[in-house]
């Protein structure tokens, strides 16, 4: 179809080729949302735009008004820093948000990055040209100029933006609507429902409760969130009058434990009770506490087994020790790798988020309670966008129209 176009315009011109114009609506801007050191070249596509028809982009840096002379032009040196097709550099959907679009669909952009063959530096100006060729045919540009700065805010992130606005709104509102109802429904997790039975039998039997917080240390989401259990876990100790043992491979989570565990105490109204060597620190060498661990399991024979945290090669030698004194086993990590031996060793396993949804479960404190749904509803936001996404953009694809992409514009993540 092109090919016949050209043969038309050959007829009507006499055979003549076309002389090729100079590209239309050139212009050289700062590059938009960036750290700086980079220009962006925008202008309008042409007619007969083929890979036979190559665009030179040539660059110098403007000296200052005093060595100028009277052509400021003349006065500047040019050197080529880039050469393609000129059917390429084309504006395309995805490429920018629709509200921080340097140019419009269709049009040719190119960004001009600092490098060590023409460094360009913040607020000096820059001027630009371009060289169209095509055979023995070439036409230039006329000659712009900027300056590259660095920008404070990437406007091509504003969606993510208002994301976290709204999803601050959705918790702030949860929690305040968990603590005017403390019975706000929680999905029940059998595992937890089990902490009561698992305490309850080593008081009848007079046996201790052996509590783990993993491998990981303070920094790791899945040790602070087997801390918060350990302080219910402790609570029902203290009222029941049971054993409490925590043996620890990091001293940093052995004086946290310590403390959350004698305040559970005072809170059950047992201070008393409470015993500094509760929790105790052995080794932070991985096997050497994995066997000292299970000594006391095979020694003191805890009637109840928590298995809270991350954890590694350790954990099938801590839960088949365990299972073989008939203890109760209750698991809980977020170490994919390790939820095989603990499903197949314990009889209760937290899996993933479970961990993180346990403090909740278990105290009901209206803070924890109402991040925890503030969360649900915002995967379930994800969830639905997904599904919406997925259908406008099929339905864009199959019916050839971007009308869809400006919705789906608002949930991707531009740089």
């Amino acid at each position: 179809m092109m090919g016949l176009a050209v043969f038309l315009l050959l007829l009507l011109t006499g055979g003549e080729a076309l002389a090729l114009a100079p590209p239309e609506g050139f212009r050289i801007l700062d590059t938009p949302n960036d750290a700086g050191k980079s220009l962006s070249l925008v202008w309008r596509a042409s007619p007969g735009e083929s890979k036979d028809r190559t665009v030179q982009v040539w660059i110098a840096g403007v000296r200052p008004p005093s060595d100028m002379g009277s052509d400021p032009v003349a006065a500047v040196a040019f050197q080529k820093v880039a050469e393609f097709p000129a059917n390429t550099r084309y504006v395309k959907p995805g490429d920018f948000p629709w509200w921080a679009r340097p140019a419009g669909k269709g049009d040719h952009y190119a960004k001009l990055a600092s490098s060590p063959a023409f460094p360009i530096e913040d607020g000096r100006p820059y001027a630009v040209k371009l060289l169209v060729r095509e055979g023995d045919q070439e036409v230039w540009s006329e000659v712009v100029q900027a300056s590259a700065r660095p920008d404070w805010f990437n406007t091509a992130q504003m969606n993510n933006v208002l994301f976290v606005l709204a999803f601050t709104g959705t918790l702030l509102a949860t929690i305040a609507a968990a603590r005017r109802n403390p019975h706000v429904y929680l999905r029940r997790i059998a595992g937890l429902d089990a902490v009561d039975e698992a305490i309850g039998r080593s008081t009848e039997m007079g046996r201790p409760v052996l509590y783990l917080t993993g491998s990981g240390s303070m920094s790791d989401v899945s040790t602070i969130a087997a801390t918060v259990i350990l302080g219910d876990v402790a609570k029902k100790v203290a009222q029941y009058g049971t054993t409490l043992q925590v043996p620890h491979r990091d001293p940093i989570v052995m004086a946290v434990c310590q403390e959350i565990v004698k305040e559970s105490y005072s809170e059950a109204g047992r201070p008393d009770a409470f015993k500094e060597d509760a929790n105790f620190f052995i080794t932070d060498d991985q096997f050497s506490y994995t066997a000292a661990v299970d000594g006391i399991m095979l020694r003191e024979k805890p009637a109840a087994n928590f298995f809270m945290g991350s954890y590694f090669a350790e954990s099938l030698l801590l839960t088949e020790t365990g299972a073989s004194t008939g203890a109760i086993q209750i698991a809980g990590t977020d170490s994919d790798h390790q939820l095989p031996f603990f499903v197949t060793t314990c009889d209760y396993t937290l899996i993933g988020e479970e961990l993180y949804a346990a403090g909740a479960y278990l105290s009901r404190e209206p803070v924890l309670v109402g991040t925890l749904r503030g969360q649900d509803l915002g995967k379930a936001f994800i969830m639905g966008v997904l599904v919406a996404g997925t259908a406008l953009a099929t339905i864009g694809g199959l019916a050839q129209t971007d009308i869809f992409a400006y919705a789906l514009d608002l949930f991707k993540d531009f740089k």
